[in-house]
């Protein structure tokens, strides 16, 4: 998968974050698998060198909070955060593309599935009309449509936990949630599920 962040943009995402309010590691990787709506989970490999880093250039200090380490921007780390706002909001924008590509691979996955399970659909009803029953079908096949069976219900789940996790993270970054966004979601599986009948009925 392609990097989300190009060299550099994730030093200066830290202390974005950090500008909002001070963090410990673990709500620094939180924050950035919400914010890219899943699609990146910093590893503490990746996120503690970095802050370790920062602390070197007077950007951000640390203190113990029992077990934990909490993490706070200083006056000179939130003095490069304000003169580089462009620079994130050009990192914002590539998040939201990066997160539509994600979205539209997971699209993908979804129409190839539902093609291979109207096709399994339209064969089974093309069988029925030609008189052949269940009692006549071979235990392998009965088999194969059940596992097709499973195979869409994991599509579909997997559908709904993508959409929704999407969702939720958007709305927890401040973002707006058009009316029109859920009544295209609505279309779409409206149309998916009329297809999948008229596959059934033949």
């Amino acid at each position: 998968m392609t990097a989300v962040f190009s060299h550099g943009d994730l030093r200066l995402y830290l202390l974005s974050l950090l500008d909002e309010a001070p963090r410990h590691g673990y709500d620094l990787m939180q924050a950035l698998s919400d914010r890219t709506g899943g699609t990146y989970t910093p590893s503490a490999g990746t996120i503690y060198p970095r802050l370790a880093k920062l602390e070197e250039e007077g950007l951000v200090t640390k203190t113990v909070d029992g077990r934990k380490t909490v993490y706070e921007i200083t006056d000179a780390g939130r003095a490069e955060v304000n003169a580089r706002s462009s620079d994130l909001e050009g990192i914002e924008a590539g998040l939201t593309d990066s997160v539509r590509l994600i979205a539209d691979e997971v699209r993908g996955s979804v129409r190839d599935a539902m093609k291979s399970l109207r096709a399994d659909l339209a064969a089974a009803a093309r069988d029925e009309r030609a008189g052949t029953h269940a009692t006549d079908v071979p235990e392998p096949a009965r088999t194969g449509s059940r596992e097709q069976v499973h195979r869409a219900d994991a599509t579909v789940n997997e559908f709904r936990a993508r959409v929704r996790a999407d969702l939720r993270s958007h709305v927890a970054r401040g973002g707006e949630l058009a009316a029109s966004v859920i009544d295209e979601l609505a279309d779409a599986l409206d149309d998916a599920a009329r297809a999948i009948t008229r596959s059934l009925r033949g």
